[in-house]
């Protein structure tokens, strides 16, 4: 057990309670806190992250979504199979290249989508008392199963070069493309993290030593708590506000992403 077992437990639990919340793995948490406080390099850091994400932490939180009526377990299962494939891909990708110029643009990518999904023309019509304006009705759409495999395997990708879970492509794509519900995305999106889809990875690091065990059994025990503690806020909150809080979310990611901090 590292000394830093408490900190990290910590780590996990704040990492879990965002994975609640925004339907993501925690990655994008547990990365740059393994960067920090144990002095991993980014390579090790994504590695140890992916193996504390493969285990069903999310287990606890999925049943309470599931249990609203806010998951699709078809669509999670080809998302899921999609992401098994991508994460492979994504680890082979970040283990021979930098990186670097696809970190900046997948930042780009989710300011855009903090934008669309924080909808800044609302707040400030509402700030000055105008009637904000009303989005037109949308129903869900029942996609092919080769479009969620495509979500799955885009997902898996940068889960597997970046060790974030897939969560922050999974969600906004099922708001945006199929007209989810905000809870029903997450929802579903953390159900299709649930099986150990980064297997492949995780094994592609630790062939190459770049994965602490110790390090994240410790994450993954703060994980379990904290995903409970995020569903069950999010469940509380109405969508319109989950999905502005989880803008805000990719907002700060997408500049972590752009400005290497």
């Amino acid at each position: 057990m590292p000394e830093q077992w408490f900190a990290l437990i910590i780590v996990g639990l704040v990492a879990g309670v965002a994975a609640g919340m925004f339907g993501i793995g925690g990655g994008v948490i547990i990365v740059p806190a393994l960067t920090v406080l144990i002095g991993f390099g980014l390579k090790t850091a994504v590695g140890t992250s992916l193996a504390a994400l493969l285990m069903p932490v999310s287990i606890f939180a999925v049943l309470a979504y599931y249990r609203a009526g806010k998951l699709k377990i078809a669509t999670a299962a080809w998302v899921a199979f999609g992401l098994l494939f991508g994460a492979i891909v994504g680890a082979q990708i970040a283990l021979g290249l930098d990186g670097r110029v696809l970190q900046q643009l997948y930042g780009i990518f989710l300011l855009y989508m903090a934008w669309r999904f924080t909808e800044p023309r609302t707040w400030w019509a509402e700030w000055r008392g105008q009637k904000a304006p009303q989005a037109a009705s949308e129903t869900v759409i029942e996609a092919a199963w080769y479009i969620l495999l495509g979500v799955g395997l885009g997902a898996g990708v940068l889960a597997g070069m970046f060790g974030i879970g897939g969560g922050v492509i999974i969600v906004p794509a099922l708001v945006t493309l199929l007209k989810f519900d905000q809870k029903q995305a997450v929802g579903t999106s953390l159900a299709a993290l649930l099986p150990p889809v980064s297997l492949g990875a995780v094994i592609s690091y630790y062939n190459e030593g770049l994965l602490d065990i110790a390090v994240a059994a410790c994450v993954a025990a703060g994980l379990v708590g904290g995903s409970v503690i995020g569903a069950r806020i999010a469940l509380g909150l109405s969508s319109s506000t989950v999905k502005r809080l989880y803008g805000l979310f990719l907002l700060f990611v997408g500049l972590r992403f752009i400005l290497q901090f």
